[in-house]
């Protein structure tokens, strides 16, 4: 029989099913989302739209939200640090932004033809990024690095591509391989053996491997990587591995590509490459740059994009690639990204999310010392992960050094126990993502810190009662 909590209601004891008081703290407060989401599993394949949204025993359902909070269809609010996947720098409903996508709705949502703010968000994403001298655009992160890849391999006339285990690039057929599972580069369910096959999957941050690789095949495109690490920096990766890669890539011919998807505008304003001192020939972004509308571009050199132009192929006798896209440069995600790029260059946005990271991790490291939790808080930029040592060293979480542990160690997460600690999390207010990491935003407070520092205590203490530590 579970464990009886007097604080939870008669109904809610009869709901927990199990011994669990994470558990059934958590249903005593979400019992319009357990609803919803029990509706849902008769929709949709678990009843989620997004992988990362399966949670046991099911999910929260947002009703609303604004600058760094989020409130529940059963009232909760939480402190927000899932962050949109990390499109919402300038938190939820930004005021100038919510403005911009009001006035577009208002002149249509899509014309079939071209249109002035596709000009000027090309304009905001050059002011940014110095390597972009063409823009291309598309609806999904997912859809811009399959763009970039494309082009890489019809320009360089090569096929096989560079990746390393860990890094996530979207989940088209090419990138699917070697992100969480697959690292021997063998296809995945309904993937293609040969397309699996030309992916050549490098230990990240090995650059050793990376020469053995360019040594051994003369037929490789291009190289394509998270350049702060793989989710972030979960992995993380110095700027002098990819600065060590631009030089490799010249050398060899090979096409560096930067997935800026989540590091674009978070990793400084100009993104990584920025922060890096690399120029990669081809760039992705997403998320920040339709300031969090959906929509996306490919980015980089003219003579590459150049594959798109009509005038140009023809010119050169070359095939065109073709690149149609119902939602290409929509005019309401235009407006949208034309505003936050705007406010990530004229304000420092950018740094304040930063800034509040870093107090963020400072303060969780601290709180974990105090409670003798042998875990760490780590990151860079406005990102933040929580390793829970699933080998059981023993660290300081105040001079924890993720560079000094193997991929393996970084991304392998105790199944049960980061399932109740989320669980924990949210009974306390506080959204993180499934591996217990995060974003700040520029609108996240010191208040927020605080708050959330004291949820994550209050979770380790649930831990502690429940026996998970």
């Amino acid at each position: 029989m579970a464990d009886r909590d007097p604080s939870l209601g008669i109904q809610a004891q009869a709901q927990a099913g199990s011994n669990s008081r994470i558990i059934a703290a958590y249903r005593g407060r979400t019992a319009r989302s357990a609803e919803l989401a029990a509706t849902a599993q008769s929709l949709l394949p678990s009843g989620i739209a997004h992988d990362s949204r399966h949670v046991d025993p099911y999910g929260i359902y947002i009703d609303r939200a604004a600058g760094p909070h989020k409130w529940d269809v059963d009232g909760n609010r939480y402190i927000d640090y899932f962050g949109g996947h990390g499109a919402l720098i300038l938190g939820h409903c930004h005021p100038e932004v919510t403005e911009a996508v009001t006035a577009a709705l208002t002149r249509g949502t899509q014309f079939g033809a071209s249109h002035g703010a596709e000009i000027e968000w090309a304009k905001a994403i050059q002011r940014l990024v110095p390597s972009a001298e063409r823009v291309r655009f598309t609806s999904s992160g997912t859809e811009a690095t399959l763009m970039a890849l494309r082009l890489a391999r019809a320009f360089t006339g090569k096929d096989r591509l560079v990746r390393f285990m860990g890094h996530f690039h979207g989940w088209h057929d090419h990138m699917t391989s070697g992100y969480s599972n697959h690292y021997d580069g063998s296809p995945t369910p309904g993937v293609l053996d040969s397309v699996a096959r030309a992916n050549l999957l490098l230990p990240p941050g090995d650059i050793a491997a990376v020469r053995a690789a360019f040594a051994a095949h003369d037929d490789i495109a291009a190289v394509i990587l998270e350049p702060t690490g793989s989710s972030f920096g979960q992995v993380p990766l110095s700027a002098e591995f990819s600065q060590e890669l631009r030089a490799l890539c010249d050398a060899h011919g090979v096409l560096l590509v930067f997935d800026e998807v989540v590091t674009g505008f978070r990793a400084t304003s100009g993104g990584a490459q920025a922060a890096f001192g690399v120029r990669p020939d081809l760039s992705s972004f997403a998320k920040i740059v339709a300031g969090g509308m959906p929509g996306a571009a490919v980015a980089g050199r003219r003579d590459i994009l150049d594959l798109l132009d009509f005038a140009a192929t023809e010119a050169k006798g070359r095939e065109k690639i073709g690149h149609p896209g119902t939602f290409n440069a929509n005019p309401v995600s235009a407006a949208a990204g034309i505003t936050a790029l705007g406010i990530l260059a004229e304000t420092d946005a950018a740094d304040r999310a930063s800034a509040t990271a870093a107090r963020l991790r400072d303060g969780l490291n601290d709180m974990l010392a105090r409670e003798g939790v042998n875990w760490a808080v780590y990151g860079t930029y406005s990102g933040f992960h929580t390793f829970l040592n699933p080998e059981g060293r023993k660290i300081d979480p105040t001079a924890f050094n993720a560079a000094a542990c193997s991929m393996a160690e970084l991304k392998s997460q105790p199944k049960q126990l980061s399932a109740r600690l989320r669980l924990a999390l949210l009974v306390h207010g506080i959204d993180t993502n499934g591996r217990i990491g995060g974003f700040t935003s520029a609108t996240h407070t010191e208040a927020d810190t605080v708050e959330t520092i004291a949820g994550f205590q209050g979770a380790i203490h649930m831990l502690r009662d429940e026996g998970e530590l």
